[in-house]
C-alpha cells in the first residue's frame, strides 16, 4: 500500500497534493499522480477537505478516496503489468470505452469484487480471477 492503511494518513496526503498543487508549489511524483486523479474528477474536489467524512455506499454515496485510490492502484498495476496480463487487457478496454479514464472505471468493478471477495475470506486476492474479470471484461463490451 501506497500510505499504509491509516485513513487519515491517506486522505492528508490527497489533501496536501491537492493544497500543494493550488498553491502552485513543486509536487513530488506520488502528488503529481494524485493531483491528476483529482484533476480528472472536478466532482470531488470540494470534498477533498472532508478528511472525517463517512461516505456509506447504501445511501448511494460514493468515497471519493476509495475511487480516487482506485484509479491510482489501477494505473501501478498497468505500468508494472500485475498482474501479468494487466495491461494488454488495458489497452484492450480503453480502445472500446475510448479513454483511459473510462477503461479504468470499468476495470474497477473487477478490482472490487476481487477485494472484496479477499477481505470477506480474510486471504490474498486472487490474482487469476482479477485477471480472468479483466478478460471477460475486455472482451464483452
Amino acid at each position: 500500500m501506497i500510505f499504509g492503511n491509516d485513513r487519515n494518513q491517506l486522505r492528508k496526503a490527497y489533501h496536501d497534493a491537492w493544497t500543494r498543487f493550488q498553491q502552485g508549489l513543486p509536487l513530488q511524483p506520488l502528488e503529481q499522480q494524485i493531483v491528476t486523479v483529482i484533476q480528472e474528477h472536478p466532482e470531488y474536489q470540494k470534498q477533498i477537505s472532508n478528511l472525517l467524512t463517512d461516505f456509506f455506499p447504501e445511501s448511494g454515496q460514493t468515497n471519493p478516496f476509495l475511487h480516487m485510490g482506485m484509479h491510482l492502484a489501477l494505473r501501478e498495476q498497468v505500468a508494472t503489468n500485475r498482474p501479468i496480463g494487466i495491461t494488454m487487457c488495458f489497452r484492450s478496454l480503453t480502445k472500446k470505452m475510448g479513454s483511459p479514464h473510462e477503461a479504468e472505471h470499468q476495470m474497477m468493478e473487477c478490482l472490487g469484487e476481487a477485494l472484496w471477495t479477499a477481505q470477506q475470506n480474510a486471504i490474498a486476492p486472487d490474482e487469476q480471477a482479477y485477471l480472468d474479470c479483466l478478460k471477460k471484461l475486455s472482451q464483452t463490451r
